[in-house]
């Protein structure tokens, strides 16, 4: 009786992300065009000093992220509390720092003793803050929806970046999670031979010096190997090479930029102080 083997499988750490379902648009555009929708509304939130702008690319941000992205419940979290309070932390602290004579002439909000927190403090402070967090939710529309490998291939291939380096910086990428790996193996092994150091923060101090010398042999054995690797299959011999997973630049990238930054021009027209 003959036994056939069971089918392997080979995944792929350098292939696309596994495409999204229809409605969630983010994932199937251009990393590029991500950037060029949200980059000129990114520049002009330096120059505004109001609440209304930043709010209300906030809310834009919010509402292309909800609807085009595939999140999970975690990240939803985050992202509806954890941006909103350190908005409001940001805010509050940065009124603290306020000088006090640059906003007397506005209504006192809270007084204690002899300190006085101003509403022109706030106004400031608040400001500051919303105008971070504008900045922090537009980049995530494609920090959230984009992957390094793939952010390197629209580079090479609509940029024209060099290969060379946009490679390169592909393997450096992947140096990330294998340090973690690394790491978890150097802690397991510290603990196998009983090298606990005891507790508190100066023994973990202690123990994170412990683990630099190991991974930076690791380190250096890793990218010896990656440089031999390269070497062998003649990478950088020739000026182009064949694209194994492509990442085209379609009519929908052109559109969506065409929209956002309509939006975009839309909010500082109708918001934006003269």
């Amino acid at each position: 009786m003959s036994t056939s083997a069971a089918p392997t499988t080979t995944i792929d750490p350098y292939a696309p992300a596994a495409p999204a379902s229809a409605r969630h648009f983010l994932h199937h555009l251009n990393p590029l065009a991500k950037i060029a929708a949200v980059a000129p509304a990114m520049v002009m939130l330096l120059f505004v000093r109001d609440l209304a702008t930043p709010a209300s690319f906030i809310v834009l941000a919010y509402v292309i992220i909800v609807i085009g992205a595939r999140l999970s419940v975690r990240t939803t979290a985050l992202l509806f509390l954890a941006v909103p309070v350190g908005i409001a932390v940001i805010g509050v602290g940065f009124s603290l720092w306020v000088d006090a004579a640059i906003v007397d002439d506005t209504a006192p909000f809270l007084q204690i003793g002899g300190w006085t927190l101003f509403t022109g403090a706030l106004q400031v402070g608040f400001a500051t803050a919303l105008r971070l967090g504008a900045i922090l939710t537009l980049a995530l529309i494609g920090g959230l929806t984009t992957t390094g490998p793939d952010l390197v291939r629209a580079s090479i291939q609509q940029l024209h970046v060099p290969y060379r380096i946009g490679y390169t910086a592909l393997a450096a990428y992947r140096f990330v999670p294998r340090f973690g790996y690394e790491l978890a193996v150097i802690r397991a092994a510290h603990r196998v031979r009983g090298h606990h150091g005891g507790r508190g923060p100066f023994a973990r101090m202690a123990r994170g010096w412990g683990y630099i010398v190991p991974l930076l042999a690791s380190a250096i054995r890793h990218a010896e190997r990656v440089a031999l690797a390269m070497d062998s299959r003649a990478f950088g011999a020739h000026s182009t090479r064949t694209e194994r997973y492509l990442v085209p630049f379609r009519v929908r990238d052109v559109v969506f930029i065409a929209l956002f930054l309509i939006g975009s021009a839309a909010i500082f027209i109708m918001l934006f102080p003269v």
